[in-house]
């Protein structure tokens, strides 16, 4: 008896907590094949306002999330999007809440996308810490972080998680290159649900992201210098 009470309390918790993302506004959609979902400002950028979305609940599962935002964006042709905050009762705009954000989603066309260079960007593991060496300089994440580092041309790096048995990258620094986005990981992960542009390589526990997703990550996750 006990154990069916403990299963349905624990349904019963799963479902209260569960995550969802759902419609807000639908202003306009429209035809499009772009496969990315990039990160803008759209205070700077000629984007068009297509909709907009709000995810109710937390999940550690992170690529789950950004899926199901993915497949919302792509039903109405939006190829990039934007945080949108709440507004607090004194008229404040509020910091990003991981149980309930808003999202915004545009249209772009694709080569007029701001893109970033000369940048690496490292997140953490979504429910660990984490040590690195990042070319000997130890640095210690905690869940859910993330770190931007400015690279020189030229120069080589080397990323390694400092375990008898952990990972190690290495990569030579092309400031002409779009940004490199990496994460630290304790588990196999899959392809992302979200379609072809997604989490593609893996170097042990040390993952090299798609910007996409990464792009998704830098909004959610806190960054430390």
């Amino acid at each position: 008896m006990r154990k069916v009470i403990f299963l349905t309390a624990v349904v019963a918790f799963s479902f209260a907590f569960g995550q969802n993302v759902i419609w807000n506004e639908v202003a306009k959609s429209r035809e499009g094949s772009e496969k990315e979902l990039y990160r803008i400002n759209p205070a700077v950028s000629k984007a068009e306002y297509l909709g907009e979305v709000e995810v109710q609940g937390f999940s550690g599962d992170d690529a789950k999330v950004f899926g199901l935002i993915y497949k919302k964006a792509k039903e109405i042709g939006a190829n990039t999007f934007s945080y949108r905050p709440f507004e607090s009762v004194d008229g404040k705009m509020q910091n990003l809440d991981p149980w309930n954000y808003r999202i915004s989603l545009y249209y772009m066309a694709t080569d007029e996308i701001p893109v970033e260079k000369g940048l690496l960007y490292i997140y953490a593991p979504p429910a660990q810490d984490q040590n690195i060496s990042f070319n000997k300089e130890s640095t210690k994440f905690k869940p859910r972080t993330f770190t931007k580092r400015s690279l020189t041309d030229g120069e080589t790096y080397i990323i390694s998680t400092r375990k008898l048995l952990g990972s190690s990258v290495k990569f030579k620094a092309d400031v002409q290159q779009p940004a490199q986005y990496m994460q630290l990981q304790a588990f196999q992960v899959q392809s992302a649900p979200y379609g072809e542009a997604g989490i593609n390589l893996k170097s042990g526990d040390i993952i090299r992201l798609e910007r996409s997703f990464a792009d998704f990550l830098s909004m959610i996750y806190m960054e430390f210098k």
